[in-house]
């Protein structure tokens, strides 16, 4: 059994979420609960760091599609960073980079909050 974790951390109005390990069909609740209770919160500016995650499913990329629409309807955005190869060409394959903006590092997706949209 392979573990999976979700840290959180804050600056500012903005979240980070640094996932950790195997993110699959029974980790993603984890994940989930995690970036709901930042909803119920008003905590809608989110980055997610994939620094130490290992592994990621349908499952788990299918969080993410559950949550942006409302986060983005709450005036928030979800930012992806520090993937490392294998983990991007998943994201990759499905489309995501169009959809949701990926950052190389934490700071920069922090940073491209203060800048305006480009829409």
């Amino acid at each position: 059994m392979t573990g999976f974790e979700v840290l959180r951390a804050e600056n500012g109005d903005i979240t980070l979420l640094r996932l950790k390990g195997y993110l699959d069909a029974h980790t993603a609740p984890d994940l989930e609960t995690a970036l709901q209770r930042l909803i119920d919160e008003k905590r809608v500016k989110i980055v997610v760091s994939f620094k130490e995650l290992t592994y990621i499913s349908s499952a788990g990329l299918g969080v993410f599609m559950g949550f942006i629409e409302e986060v983005r309807g709450n005036g928030g955005d979800i930012k992806l960073t520090n993937m490392n190869q294998k983990i991007f060409r998943v994201f990759d394959l499905l489309g995501f980079p169009t959809l949701f903006e990926i950052r190389d590092d934490e700071s920069h997706a922090v940073g491209s909050f203060a800048q305006p949209k480009s829409r």
